[in-house]
């Protein structure tokens, strides 16, 4: 076993998951929190282009995990594949983006390699020689400080938002890259990807959205979202809500924000009437800037908020939503 640290660096349909960079991040903070060396792979049919890509970034080496049976993507041979390549490097800690794919193979990957996984982590610590992982409970009102009890390697996801993108070091030089080729039998893929459903198509991924703009119960009535939608769209913005929006029916589900809906860390998120609930917060509080709107002064999204604006907010955005648009149009 190495003192190494493996980031497993996610790419699906053709380019890398914004949240990866969180996790590279995540990897460097370890890494100087402990002294280990740290390094990323990529898995896919071709995923050379990738491997160079993240290569760019402070690390010791990229491995390119590759064989025409990761692509389309099945949990049963990412599993097969991943575990050829830390049984073959020895890495001491495996970290991944807590995101959708890795959510589907981890679970496999850890269980064939008889280990357990700390998900969905928001922070770490290194104390006494030990690394300590912090994740949520009872949707974000406790927090639990959580260690492996077992022999390495280790495999830990962390939140998206727990750690900031942009915050990646970049190398000096570009690192190594190493083409790891693995063998996948043909009874390993025990399923066969279709076509993505017509209406998964509709679904909204918010956690790859830079500007988001969520409405709360202070909108009022469903009619008083076209004011959001408008702001939104000038912006060039997603739109999104807290939860009793989308309850009520007037904005699909997968609009939701929170504990019960997506962990989102926009570079700017903009709360409109949102008093700041726990279960919101702990869904959007890794946003790199947040702007709150609400004409309660004691709303506890103002805890949280970079810019807090205690006003009607039908008196605020219609005029900002012109500002913006005046502004691009460069008047």
């Amino acid at each position: 076993m190495t003192d190494t640290i493996l980031v497993i660096v996610e790419q699906r349909e053709g380019k890398l998951n914004r949240v990866s960079w969180e996790t590279v991040a995540a990897g460097q903070a370890i890494a100087a929190a402990t002294g280990w060396a740290l390094e990323a792979a990529v898995a896919g049919a071709n995923p050379i282009g990738f491997a160079t890509e993240v290569a760019a970034k402070k690390v010791a080496k990229v491995y390119a995990v590759e064989s025409p049976k990761l692509e389309p993507y099945t949990p049963d041979a990412f599993a097969a594949a991943l575990k050829q390549l830390i049984t073959a490097k020895q890495p001491r800690l495996v970290l991944m983006p807590h995101t959708y794919q890795v959510r589907d193979f981890v679970p496999k990957l850890a269980t064939a390699m008889g280990r357990a996984v700390i998900s969905d982590c928001i922070g770490f610590r290194h104390e006494n020689g030990k690394l300590i992982f912090t994740r949520q409970m009872f949707q974000g009102k406790f927090a639990a400080d959580v260690s492996f009890n077992s022999d390495a390697p280790w495999f830990a996801t962390f939140q998206n938002g727990a750690f900031r993108g942009d915050k990646a070091e970049a190398g000096a030089c570009a690192a190594p890259v190493e083409t790891v080729t693995v063998e996948i039998a043909d009874n390993v893929i025990r399923n066969k990807p279709q076509e993505v459903f017509k209406e998964a198509k509709l679904a909204v991924d918010l956690t790859q959205a830079e500007v988001i703009v969520a409405v709360g119960r202070g909108i009022k009535e469903q009619k008083n979202i076209e004011i959001a939608k408008n702001l939104a769209d000038a912006l060039g913005a997603d739109l999104a809500a807290s939860r009793p929006i989308c309850d009520n029916g007037w904005l699909p589900m997968d609009r939701q924000i929170g504990s019960s809906g997506q962990t989102v860390a926009p570079k700017l998120y903009l709360a409109l009437g949102i008093s700041g609930a726990i279960q919101h917060i702990v869904g959007m509080k890794g946003s790199r800037t947040i702007i709150a709107v609400n004409k309660d002064s004691e709303a506890p999204i103002f805890e949280i908020a970079d810019y807090a604006i205690v006003g009607n907010l039908f008196d605020i955005v219609p005029p900002l939503t012109e500002e913006v648009k005046r502004v691009k149009a460069g008047g």
